[in-house]
C-alpha cells in the first residue's frame, strides 16, 4: 500500500515517517507545500492522510480539493486536533472518508497504520461491491437473453401433450444468497409443415456467460438450418457439427463442447426418431405397467458436438405406444447432489425413474414440477450446480 501524508508538524512527520515506512508499505511524508504538489503531478498513492491545517487553515481546503481531483480513487483521512473539529463537516461533505483526533502526547501516530489500512480496504470493498453489482446485471442481461430464445407455446400434435421447463444453476455466496446464473441448457419445441414435431435439448460444457453463449451459437445455427429437410436426424446433427467445428466462436480446445438431443416425431405413425451427440438418452414410461427404461444405448450417443468434424452420428428409433411418456432432460436433472456429496448421493437416473413412477397417476405438468422438486431436494436445499432442461412428452389412448 503506498501512502501519502501532509503534515504541520517536522518533528511529528519524522515519527510518522518512521512508523509507517514498515514493508509491505510504502509511505512518503511531506511537509513542504511545493513538494506535495510536484508529487501530486506525478505519483499515485493509494491512500492518503492530511492534518487539517496543512498548509495553513485557509488552505487545506483547496489543497484538499486538488488531491481528491488528482487522485479521485484514493481515500482521504483527515487529522484533527482539539478546537478544528468545526472544520471537519465540510470536508466530510466533499468527500473526506473519515479522519483521526490529534492528541498531545502524540499516540495517535501507533493508530495511523490500522486507519490508512481500514480506509483502503474499505474503498476496496466498496468498488468491489460496486463491480460485482456490474457484472450480476450482466450476467442477468444474458440470463434473460438466453431465457427469450426458449419457446413459449409448444406444439401439440394430435393425441399427445408435451410440457417443458428450464432452470438456471445456482450459487450461494456470502452465507446463503442465492446467485442465478447464466447458463449453457437449451431446449426447443417446433413443428413442420407436414406435422412432424422436432424436439431439441442442448448442454454445453461449463456455466456462465460462456456456456451461455455457446448455445445460443447453436440455437442461432439450428434456426439457419431447420427448415432444410434432412433424410433423417443423424445428418440433421452430422451438418450441425461440421459447422460448429468450422466456426472460429467455438473452440473444443477450451472446453467449449456442447452434447446435443436432436428427435423427430411422427405424429401419424407415432415413430420417435433421435440422435445423440454426447447427450443422455431419452427414458420411456409405460403408464399401463408403470414400467420405466432408458431408450438407446451410450454407444449410440456419439461424441459431443465440437470435437470431431468428421463424426458421423447414428440415428435410433422407437415407436411410442399408447400410454406411454418419454422423458428427454439435460444433466443439471440427475446430477443433483448435496455440498460435499459424494457421486453415489446425487439423484442420478434412478431418482428420475424413481420418480416418473410414483407419478404414473398424476398429470403431464405435475410430474413435470416433481422431477424438479425431488432433484432440488437432493441437493439438501442448496440448488442444483448445474443448469437444467426437461422436456416431457406423453401420448394417451384415444379414449382416454
Amino acid at each position: 500500500m503506498r501512502m501519502m501524508v501532509a503534515w504541520d508538524d517536522p518533528a511529528e512527520a519524522e515519527l510518522i515517517d518512521t512508523f509507517l515506512n514498515v514493508e509491505p508499505n510504502e509511505c512518503h511524508v511531506f511537509t513542504d507545500p511545493e513538494e506535495l504538489e510536484t508529487a501530486l503531478s506525478t505519483t499515485k498513492f493509494d491512500v492518503v492522510m492530511l492534518a487539517l491545517n496543512f498548509p495553513s487553515e485557509e488552505a487545506v481546503f483547496p489543497l484538499f480539493e486538488r488531491i481528491r481531483r488528482a487522485m479521485p480513487d484514493a481515500p482521504v483521512v483527515g487529522a484533527w486536533a482539539p478546537g478544528e473539529v468545526s472544520q471537519v463537516a465540510k470536508f466530510i461533505k466533499n468527500g473526506l472518508h473519515s479522519f483521526i483526533s490529534r492528541d498531545e502526547n502524540g499516540d495517535f501516530i501507533f493508530l495511523l497504520t490500522s486507519i490508512m489500512e481500514a480506509a483502503f480496504m474499505s474503498v476496496q470493498a466498496q468498488r468491489a461491491q460496486i463491480v460485482m453489482e456490474k457484472l450480476r446485471d450482466e450476467v442477468e442481461s444474458v440470463r434473460q437473453l438466453q431465457e427469450a430464445v426458449l419457446p413459449r407455446d409448444l406444439p401439440m400434435p394430435p393425441g399427445y401433450k408435451i410440457v417443458a421447463r428450464y432452470e438456471s444453476s445456482q450459487i450461494r455466496v456470502l452465507g446463503d444468497r442465492p446467485v442465478v446464473m447464466a447458463g449453457g441448457d437449451y431446449y426447443d419445441v417446433f413443428s413442420f409443415d407436414d406435422g412432424q414435431v422436432v424436439l431439441v435439448l442442448g448442454d454445453a460444457a461449463g456455466h456462465g456467460v460462456k456456456a451461455c453463449m455457446s448455445i445460443m451459437t447453436m440455437h442461432t445455427l439450428i434456426s439457419m438450418i431447420r427448415d432444410r429437410r434432412f433424410p433423417n436426424t443423424a445428418e440433421f446433427v452430422t451438418e450441425v457439427n461440421r459447422r460448429l467445428c468450422n466456426s472460429d466462436i467455438i473452440g473444443a480446445d477450451q472446453g467449449g463442447f456442447i452434447t446435443l438431443l436432436y428427435c423427430q416425431l411422427a405424429s401419424e405413425t407415432n415413430l420417435l426418431q433421435w440422435t445423440s451427440a454426447g447427450h443422455p438418452m431419452p427414458i420411456m414410461q409405460n403408464l399401463k405397467t408403470n414400467e420405466v427404461y432408458k431408450l438407446g444405448s451410450k454407444e449410440e450417443g456419439g461424441l459431443p458436438l465440437v470435437i470431431d468434424e468428421d463424426w458421423e452420428y447414428e440415428r435410433c428409433e422407437a415407436e411410442i405406444p399408447e400410454d406411454t411418456r418419454v422423458l428427454l432432460y439435460t444433466d443439471g436433472l440427475d446430477e443433483a447432489f448435496p455440498e460435499h456429496g459424494k457421486e453415489e448421493e446425487q439423484f442420478g437416473e434412478e431418482g428420475i425413474i424413481n420418480t416418473l413412477k410414483e407419478c404414473v397417476n398424476l398429470s403431464l405438468q405435475e410430474t413435470l414440477d416433481r422431477l424438479f422438486e425431488d432433484s432440488l431436494a437432493a441437493t439438501g436445499g442448496i440448488g442444483r450446480h448445474d443448469d437444467t432442461s426437461v422436456v416431457l412428452l406423453e401420448r394417451r389412448a384415444t379414449d382416454s
